[in-house]
């Protein structure tokens, strides 16, 4: 090891809306020394997602929130550099569930090997990780997508939109995606293949989308809320189906929206035209899919089928403003941090 250093980014407040820089700090400790059974692990890659905004805050949600003075937590890639475990050697390389700091400790539960000849490590924090198996499940068995339908995607040129739209195509679905920007929904279109992508900050957004899809829609991959959701529900057919993975728009809120009651048309939709909406935590499927996720997926990003780029930030120091900017729609693509080489 080149230091002793081990730098790690704890809550220090709570976010009252957006997050800011001063709910971050910036520490240093001493590396942790491994006991028999356990490993050391140096973290080469961070994965910053929103659900890490629910994380801040106090209230009931799915997972315990991250205590102040606690240290952020996330998907990382790591290289193993000290092993006291029979089934890890120095030098390995895994994929964890670890936290915002340079070095772990771990007992090698939940690790798992990635082949030295991958050659991008940080696509385990992707198309083939987290964001790829949410796509993949949500799409596949909530929205059971069938040919010649027409699939909506939310964020659309993010690291859970961009790949449930390609897996729509290669199930012969028109894929419509939404994005912020022209320069996100000409990469939507040309690069991954969407049939089209309607930019969510055109004033004429609603009637840009209706336009774009003539036969309605049929499945809806909502990760956004707020005003895309607002323009299409009117637009969902009978029997839409509409997985939920989350609500972006409305992370920050401190209160209600503002404006008339919204559940009374919401639930008349579901009603009148038979849609199933569902929500879903990935973290529920990892025992019984992930595995299989994990060989078509291989699959289809070693044939072109899916790709997926990556919004790179460099430094841990530096992942507070990433994350802040994932949160505010600035990043383009999968937002990692570099830790190290």
């Amino acid at each position: 090891m080149t230091t002793r250093v081990n730098r790690r980014i704890v809550l220090a407040s709570r976010p009252n809306g957006a997050p800011v820089p001063e709910n971050f700090r910036l520490e240093q400790a001493e590396v942790p020394s491994p006991a028999q059974g356990q490993l050391l692990l140096r973290n080469l890659f961070l994965s910053l997602d929103p659900y890490m905004r629910g994380r801040m805050s106090e209230g009931p949600s799915y997972v315990a929130p991250v205590g102040l003075g606690e240290v952020m937590g996330g998907g990382t890639v790591s290289r193993v550099e000290i092993s006291n475990h029979p089934d890890f050697r120095p030098g390995d390389v895994v994929a964890a569930y670890g936290n915002w700091q340079d070095y772990e400790l771990s007992d090698g539960t939940g690790l798992v090997k990635l082949d030295p000849a991958l050659p991008h490590p940080s696509y385990a924090l992707s198309v083939l990780g987290m964001p790829g198996f949410t796509a993949w499940h949500g799409l596949l068995a909530i929205g059971e997508p069938k040919a010649g339908e027409t699939v909506v995607v939310a964020s659309a040129s993010g690291a859970v939109g961009s790949v449930v739209g390609q897996i729509a195509r290669i199930k012969g679905c028109r894929v419509v995606g939404i994005a912020g920007g022209e320069d996100k929904c000409r990469y939507v279109v040309d690069e991954l293949g969407f049939d089209a992508c309607i930019d969510r900050r055109d004033p004429d957004f609603a009637a840009t989308l209706k336009a774009a899809v003539p036969q309605g829609i049929d499945v809806y991959f909502e990760n956004v809320g707020g005003a895309v959701f607002d323009a299409v529900l009117p637009l969902l057919n009978v029997h839409a189906r509409v997985p939920v993975c989350g609500l972006i728009a409305h992370y920050n809120d401190t209160a209600l929206p503002a404006g008339p009651d919204k559940l009374p048309l919401l639930s008349r939709n579901i009603l009148t035209k038979r849609i199933r909406m569902q929500g879903f935590i990935i973290s529920d499927h990892y025992g019984p899919e992930f595995m299989e996720f994990l060989r078509q997926m291989s699959g289809w990003v070693g044939e072109g089928k899916v790709k997926i780029r990556e919004d790179i930030a460099e430094g841990l120091e530096n992942a507070p403003a990433a994350f802040i900017g994932l949160l505010e729609g600035r990043n383009f693509g999968k937002v990692v941090v570099r830790i190290a080489d």
